[in-house]
C-alpha cells in the first residue's frame, strides 16, 4: 500500500463506467446466477496473476483499472506499506488489506533525525497494533521507521502474533531492554531482530535480554544491535549464535571486543554481513590479541561480504580485515573518525566495492583512493563529524570530483562538505548520469562557489538536467531562484526533495510546484521558507 491508500479513481472516471477487463461491468451491481462460476473463475485467474505483483507501484496501478481488479489486488496484497502513518486510518487499511503478512510503516519526518522535532510529536504506533493485532493473527514481520514503540508496544505485539518471525526497528525511540527481553522470548519463531539507529532508553536498569532466547530458537537469521549502548550477557549470546547455524547478519555492539569477536566468529563462519562493534582489544592501554591472531579469524570468514561497526575503533587492528576485503560489496566506517592514512590500505584492497559510508575525517586523499579502486561503486555517503557551521571537515569539490571521475556507475550520492564548486557539481552530472539520489549538503548558511563567488546555481541546474533518473535531491548553498527554475523545468521525476534554504523570492516554490508535478515530499529547513 503506498503512502495514499485510497482507491482514487479506480472505479470510474467523470462519471464514466469503465469496461471491466474480465468482460463484465464494474459496477458493482448483483450478476445473475448463470454468470457466477465462470466470474468466479476468471476472478481466481486474475488473483493468481496478480500473485506475481510485489512492486508496491505495480499494484497500485492495478488497483486503478477497475472494481473487480481493485477488490483482487486487495485480496492478494501480503505487504501493507504506510510511507505515513496518519495518511490512513488502521482500521481502514486493515479492513481493504485482508491477507498481510508484512507490514512496513514509517512515522516521523526524516529530519526527526537530527533531534529537530519537540518530545512527544506523535508516531505513535499503538494505534496501529491495535488494529493489526485482531486483523492479521498470521502476520509475520514488522517494520517500523522513525516511529515511537514503548516496552507495552513490543509486548503487543509478542501477545498478537503467534507465528511471528521478523522485527525491525529503524530510528525508534521510546522502548528499553525490556521490551526486547519480551521479544526474545515470547516470540519463538523470531528470525530476525534488527534495531538499527535506534534510541534505547538507559534509564532502568538493563534487563538480560539476550538470554531470554528459548533455546529452542535455532532458526535466528539475521541479529543487529549495535545501537543498544549497554553491557550485555556476551556468554548468552555466543550461545545463541553457536545453536544459529541460519544466522548470516551480526552486528553487535561497542561492549564486544576484538577478542570476543573472534569467538563469535569461529562460533559462526557462515556470516555474510558482520557489525564488529568497538574492534579495539579488552585492555585499554593496548596489549591484549595481537593483529596476526585476528586476521586468521577473517581469513576463515569467507562469505562476508558487508563489513560495518568500527566503534571506538584503533586503526592498528585494521590490518586484520584484509583478508575479507577483496569480497566486500559494502563497508560502513561512519562511526569511526579514521583518516586517509588509515582508510587507504583498507580500500586499495577493496576492488569489489558497492556501497562505501564513511567520516568526512577520511578527507579527499581517501576519496581519491576510492575512485581510483572501486569503479564499481553505487552509493556513497559521507557525514560529518561535527555538523556544526564551524567545522573544518576535510573533504571538498576535490574529492566530489574524483568520485565522479573513477566512479561512473554512482546511483546514489549523500555528501556534507564546508566547501563546494559548481565546476564540481557539474562534473558529476555529466560523469554520473545514472544518479538517482543526489543529495548535497553544503554546511553554513548561503555558502556560494567557494573559487568564483557565484551561487551554486549551474551545479544544481546541472544535476537535474543531465540526470535524467533522478527522483531525490537536497540542495543546500547560495541559491537563486535560477536554480529553483531549473528543478522545475527538468526535475520532472523528483519524488523527495530537501532545500536547506530556498531562493531569493517566493517565485522559487512556485517553480517547484508547478515543474516537480511527481513530487510527493517536500522536507524544508524552517529558514528555507
Amino acid at each position: 500500500m503506498s503512502d495514499d491508500s485510497s482507491p482514487g479513481s479506480s472505479s470510474s472516471s467523470g462519471g464514466r463506467r469503465t469496461p471491466d477487463l474480465r468482460g463484465g461491468d464494474n459496477g458493482g451491481g448483483p450478476r445473475s446466477s448463470s454468470s457466477a462460476p465462470p466470474d468466479q473463475v476468471l476472478d481466481n485467474v486474475l488473483e493468481s496473476v496478480l500473485e506475481f505483483l510485489t512492486a508496491a507501484r505495480d499494484r497500485n496501478a492495478a488497483s486503478l483499472v477497475c472494481r473487480s481488479w481493485y477488490r483482487a489486488e486487495a485480496q492478494t496484497r501480503r505487504e501493507l506499506f504506510i510511507g505515513n502513518c496518519y495518511a490512513v486510518d488502521p482500521r481502514r487499511a486493515v479492513q481493504r488489506f485482508r491477507a498481510v503478512a508484512a507490514v512496513v510503516l514509517k512515522g516521523k519526518p526524516r529530519f526527526a533525525d537530527f533531534s529537530l522535532l519537540p518530545d512527544g510529536w506523535g508516531a505513535n504506533v499503538k494505534p496501529w497494533l491495535e488494529a493489526l493485532g485482531p486483523a492479521y493473527p498470521c502476520l509475520e514481520r514488522i517494520c517500523l521507521k522513525r516511529m515511537t514503540v514503548t516496552d507495552d508496544d513490543l509486548g503487543l505485539v509478542a501477545r498478537s502474533f503467534p507465528g511471528f518471525k521478523e522485527l525491525s526497528l529503524v530510528c525508534c525511540d521510546g522502548f528499553s531492554t525490556l521490551g526486547l527481553a519480551v521479544i526474545a522470548e515470547r516470540c519463538r519463531h523470531l528470525r530476525v531482530l534488527d534495531l538499527i539507529e535506534d534510541y534505547v532508553d538507559q534509564e532502568d536498569e538493563a534487563v538480560d535480554w539476550i538470554s531470554k532466547f528459548p533455546v529452542s530458537n535455532t532458526s535466528l537469521e539475521s541479529l543487529m544491535f549495535d545501537c543498544v549502548a549497554v553491557p550485555f550477557n556476551f556468554e548468552a549470546l555466543e550461545a545463541l549464535v553457536a545453536r544459529s547455524p541460519s544466522l548470516r547478519r551480526l552486528r553487535v555492539n561497542h561492549y564486544v571486543s576484538v577478542e570476543q569477536l573472534r569467538r563469535l566468529m569461529a562460533r559462526a563462519p557462515q556470516l555474510t554481513h558482520l557489525g564488529t562493534g568497538a574492534f579495539r582489544p579488552e585492555a585499554p592501554q593496548g596489549g591484549g590479541m595481537s593483529v596476526s591472531e585476528l586476521a586468521p579469524s577473517f581469513a576463515a570468514s569467507t562469505s562476508i561480504v558487508c563489513l560495518s561497526g568500527f566503534q571506538e575503533v584503533n586503526p592498528e587492528y585494521l590490518p586484520a580485515i584484509y583478508p575479507v576485503c577483496g569480497n566486500l560489496t559494502s563497508l560502513n566506517v561512519s562511526f569511526a573518525s579514521l583518516t586517509a592514512e588509515d582508510l587507504t590500505p583498507v580500500i586499495r584492497q577493496c576492488h569489489k566495492l558497492q556501497t562505501f559510508w564513511v567520516l568526512d575525517t577520511a578527507g579527499d586523499e581517501c576519496l581519491r583512493a576510492v575512485a581510483e579502486t572501486c569503479s564499481d561503486l553505487r552509493e556513497l555517503r559521507v557525514f560529518p563529524l561535527d555538523a556544526t557551521e564551524d567545522s573544518d571537515g576535510s573533504v571538498s569539490d576535490v574529492g566530489l570530483q574524483a568520485i565522479s571521475e573513477g566512479c561512473r556507475k554512482l546511483e546514489s550520492i549523500l555528501y556534507f562538505c564546508q566547501r563546494m564548486t559548481n565546476a564540481a557539481v557539474v562534473a558529476m552530472s555529466n560523469n554520473c548520469p545514472d544518479l538517482v539520489v543526489f543529495r548535497l549538503c553544503i554546511m553554513g548558511r548561503h555558502r556560494p562557489d567557494r573559487i568564483t563567488g557565484e551561487p551554486m546555481d549551474d551545479g544544481f541546474g546541472a544535476i537535474v538536467k543531465n540526470c535524467k533518473k533522478l527522483t531525490r535531491l537536497s540542495v543546500s548553498g547560495l541559491l537563486t531562484d535560477k536554480a529553483f527554475a531549473y528543478i522545475g523545468q527538468y526535475g520532472k521525476l523528483i519524488k523527495t526533495l530537501s532545500l536547506a534554504f530556498s531562493g531569493n523570492s517566493d517565485l522559487s516554490l512556485q517553480f517547484l510546484f508547478e515543474g516537480c508535478t511527481r513530487l510527493q515530499k517536500l522536507e524544508a529547513n524552517h529558514e528555507g521558507l
